[in-house]
């Protein structure tokens, strides 16, 4: 039994080296974490934090991980200056953690994608470990989630849901 962060990071555990630029000992960064190293970004870039709160930068990165969006992506999708330096922020905030060999959680989710969509032979051995898929509370899974399963069982179609939209908690994280 997995959650899909604790799946991902398994995964990516053995498989990271392969998207290059970190190493399987990388660490995973809480919220906390997560948090002081957007503050560390809005410094260096000489942003007020009042203008561009670090709770809310944090949450506009979050999302666009979730809607599997990299800094590039997110930025071609605003118009405005608070999304445009948010794009740079991001970028920033990205490339920081990889120089620390670093994770947030929703890397592990993106990365996890990524390392699938782009090694096909990683996809296949997982595809062929892991034959059958039962996904509980489904209700609750959001874009990557949902990529992440149908990637993995794509070739055997052997996939069981579980979910209850009366008990669906994560509306706002896009699920």
């Amino acid at each position: 039994l997995y959650t899909f962060h604790s799946f991902c990071a398994r995964i990516l555990r053995v498989e990271i080296a392969k998207l290059g630029g970190y190493e399987s000992n990388f660490s995973i960064y809480d919220a906390a974490d997560s948090l002081n190293l957007i503050k560390t970004c809005l410094k260096e870039m000489n942003l007020d934090d009042k203008h561009f709160a670090p709770n809310g930068v944090a949450a506009s990165i979050s999302n666009a991980k979730n809607q599997l969006l990299d800094a590039e992506a997110f930025g071609r999708q605003t118009d405005d200056f608070y999304g445009t330096k948010v794009a740079e922020l991001y970028a920033l905030y990205t490339q920081k953690l990889k120089q620390n060999n670093a994770l947030d959680f929703d890397d592990l989710l993106l990365l996890t994608i990524r390392l699938f969509q782009e090694i096909p032979e990683v996809l296949a051995k997982y595809q062929e470990r892991f034959r059958y898929v039962m996904v509980d509370e489904y209700q609750d899974t959001n874009r990557a989630q949902y990529l992440l399963t149908k990637l993995l069982t794509e070739k055997t179609r052997n996939l069981f849901v579980v979910g209850d939209a009366d008990q669906s908690i994560y509306a706002w994280r896009g699920a």
